[in-house]
This record gives structure tokens, sequence and C-alpha cells, in this order.
């Protein structure tokens, strides 16, 4: 059986998004998505993946030695491997806390994972006028397939907790956000994210609208802390 994994990088670094921000995590990113976003911030895992194979003996080694006790899956798509299985299993049984960041488009049955960190993705990820996709091909795949709300709300019965991050561009990201939620069972208004577009720490000015919204409506507003701090770096 295969036991390795298309790895595009792993480092040790603090989560700069969602409920753990802050907390010291190893981070484990695999290359290859079945989605291209076009503000994509980790081409390097989706439009031009970069890998090496890694095998789950090692970047098990690679995580006890971080000196954390949380490990973030990340991608590219993590839920396009089978592989992710036995890596997410023998880091729990390893006493790791386990972060999923997937677009919640997949499943793996037997994963184990304790935070879900779900990003579904709205109308403004599609690349309709991207010079990356000439002919459309990754546009047209990536419309079909950017929303599977049986997949999203099986993730979420499956994990002790998640959370819901959308990536908003401007104010009219709203109105597709309530219809997305509107088909998700098992959250509350807390695990809903907002996250300003962008890989550049915004101004006050330009987010004032997604404060608003996260105070009237008892949602979480979601900051890269990791863009704060170390910029639009890899390995962060």
């Amino acid at each position: 059986m295969n036991n390795t994994l298309p790895i595009s990088e792993t480092f040790t670094s603090i989560q700069g998004e969602g409920k753990l921000t802050g907390v010291p995590s190893w981070f484990c990113r695999v290359s290859g998505c079945n989605l291209r976003c076009t503000w994509c911030d980790t081409p390097y895992a989706s439009w031009k993946p970069e890998f090496t194979k890694r095998t789950i003996d090692e970047l098990i080694e690679d995580a006890k030695a971080s000196g954390t006790n949380h490990a973030v899956l990340t991608g590219g798509e993590p839920m396009l491997f089978d592989q992710l299985v036995p890596l997410s299993n023998q880091l729990a049984a390893h006493g790791f806390h386990i972060t999923i960041e997937t677009a919640g488009t997949l499943t793996l049955p037997g994963v184990s994972c304790h935070l879900m960190s779900l990003s579904p993705k709205l109308a403004n990820s599609t690349p309709t006028i991207d010079a990356r996709d000439p002919d459309g091909q990754w546009a047209a795949r990536h419309e079909s397939r950017r929303l599977n709300f049986d997949t999203l709300n099986e993730l979420i019965r499956s994990t002790p907790d998640r959370q819901l991050k959308f990536v908003v561009a401007d104010p009219s990201d709203l109105a597709e956000i309530d219809s997305v939620l509107a088909q998700i069972r098992g959250f509350v208004p807390s695990d809903v994210m907002l996250m300003p577009e962008g890989v550049a720490v915004p101004d006050r000015e330009s987010i004032q609208w997604i404060l608003d919204e996260c105070l009237s409506r008892g949602w979480t507003y979601c900051p890269r802390l990791h863009i704060t701090l170390f910029g639009d770096t890899r390995g962060t």
C-alpha cells in the first residue's frame, strides 16, 4: 500500500486563522487541489503544484520534533488523499490536536480531526477572468465543484468542533453566505467567520463593513495573524 503523500511544505509556526489563532502548531501542506480559486494564497499547492513525496513515518517524526501538540493538515486540498487517514490517525495516537483545513467538497471516512476548518467557496473565488485559465476549463470545473452541501453537513456532523470561514471581497458576498448557511446544519453563529480577501494587512476603513456584520450577527472576524507578523511568506 502506498504510504506517501505529495507534500508542498511542513513547518512549525503559530496558527494565523480561526479559533486557534496564536497557538503554536505543526503545519503539513499537501500539494494538489480539486479547485482553483482565483485569489488562492498558496498557488504552489494548487495552480502549479510543487511537492516532494514523503512517507507517513517521516511526517510523524517531523511532527514530533516540532515541539507542539497541535497539527494542521492543510493544502491544497488534503481530503484528496487517502493517506491522510493513516497520517491523521497516527498523529492522534501521538496526542496531537488535529485541525483539517478543507474547502468541504470531499470526505475521507476514518480521518481523525478535532477541529474541521471548512472554507466554503463563494462565487468570488471562481477564476472567470484569469490568465492561468485561458480556455476557461478550470473556471467551469471550479464553479461546478465549489459547494457540496451534503459533504459540508457530513463533515460538521462527524467532527467535535468546526469553523466556517468565508473569504469576502465586498458586501455583495453576504447574500450568498446567507444562502449557503441556510443549507448547513450543526453550527452556531460564532462558528461563522469572515476573512477579508487579500494577502496584505487590510486598513480599518476597508474592513469596517465586515466588523459591522460580525457585531450584528454574532459572527467572528477572522484576521490572518501570520500575515501581520510575517507577511505573505511561505513557511509561516
